[in-house]
């Protein structure tokens, strides 16, 4: 699933990226022994996919350049695999190249980041969103507390749906996972934390990659009468918002039947910008959940370069540390108030964020 942002990891010692593919244009030959380099391997959404992936790369972009290195031989890249079938035969193509870390980016890789692990004990393989088994010694895993984020965007939603008058929000997650599930729970608890009556109607797509079905999934919630959706979908939470402007551009950009869409990962603000009916030009983006992706693979890549790679081990990142975030320009007053306000009772441990969905 999955980046891509605006936020900053403060000063924490580790995290991580595991990737997922390699795209045969991108004509990487690897690394050199004279040079520290480092790989990202993407999942089959790609390195532009506004989310997860992107913010991994950007990352990796960032620690490149801070070290003086070229995109490509001898510096950074990614690896981009057509299919899931294809994540061995691309994280295999990072080791043979010779980078000394490589970091698969998302919860889909755990059993091809171990499987190639295992052939190349020389290479450090980073695997985010998963946790890699301890024996695997060349393997370090980073998770964040994506329910801390979603608990506060669950608020901002309540919030909002208070205020027009609506009983319930919307949710649409990629793939039945553990990481996703830890979405859902957090954005419950936000949302029961204003109104314990408020009903959350959840829905998987099944995939991360199937725009359409976002689209088909978000049209059917907005017809039973849902104004705010969270999608941590991936790029089926493309779908979401394409379904959300097409409905939103039938209306005055003041429109209380106005669509609202939550994003994920990093900062999605821009990708509800859309024109009103009358003309307007608005944004129905209400807020993002975010994931410090990014952060996450320079600190892991400075981490091994300084020989403090975490292998065998797994890293947590939090709002305390600066792993996850929330966007709040778009929110009014209330809405901000009440999101500052528990991500400072989330930091100091007074409110705990459920890990688990409410069936």
């Amino acid at each position: 699933m999955v980046s891509r942002r605006t936020l900053i990891i403060g000063g924490v010692a580790v995290v991580v990226v595991a990737g997922i593919a390699y795209a045969a244009t991108s004509g990487s030959k690897g690394g050199s022994s004279d040079k520290f380099t480092a790989a990202v391997v993407s999942d089959t959404n790609g390195v532009n996919d506004k989310g997860f992936n992107q913010s991994a790369w950007e990352g990796l972009e960032k620690w490149g350049k801070a070290n003086n290195l070229s995109k490509g031989q001898n510096g950074y890249n990614y690896f981009q695999p057509k299919t899931v079938a294809d994540y061995d035969t691309q994280l295999t193509q990072a080791a043979t190249a010779k980078y000394n870390v490589v970091s698969a980016i998302g919860n889909t890789f755990k059993d091809s980041v171990q499987n190639v692990s295992k052939k190349y004990p020389d290479t450090k393989f980073v695997l985010v969103d998963e946790i890699a088994d301890k024996k695997y010694k060349n393997v370090a895993s980073v998770m964040f507390h994506s329910e801390q984020s979603s608990y506060l965007v669950g608020i901002a939603a309540a919030t909002k749906a208070k205020e027009i008058g609506d009983d319930t929000v919307g949710f649409v997650g990629g793939m039945k996972n553990q990481v996703i599930e830890s979405f859902l729970a957090g954005y419950q608890a936000g949302v029961k934390s204003v109104d314990p009556n408020m009903k959350v109607d959840a829905t998987y797509a099944g995939t991360f990659s199937d725009p359409a079905k976002g689209q088909t999934i978000a049209k059917a919630k907005m017809a039973q009468g849902e104004h705010i959706i969270f999608q941590a979908a991936g790029g089926v939470g493309n779908g979401v918002f394409q379904a959300a402007k097409d409905q939103d551009a039938t209306l005055a950009a003041d429109s209380k039947d106005k669509v609202w869409v939550i994003g994920v990962d990093m900062d999605q603000t821009n990708m509800g910008d859309y024109r009103s009916k009358d003309g307007k030009s608005a944004n129905l983006t209400l807020t993002s959940s975010l994931t410090g992706v990014g952060r996450g693979v320079q600190l892991i890549t400075e981490s091994a370069q300084k020989d403090k790679f975490p292998g065998g081990k797994t890293v947590y990142y939090g709002l305390k540390e600066g792993g996850v975030g929330v966007v709040t320009k778009n929110l009014n007053a209330d809405e901000k108030k009440a999101v500052e306000t528990a991500k400072e009772k989330i930091i100091s441990g007074d409110i705990k964020v459920p890990t688990t969905p409410e069936n």
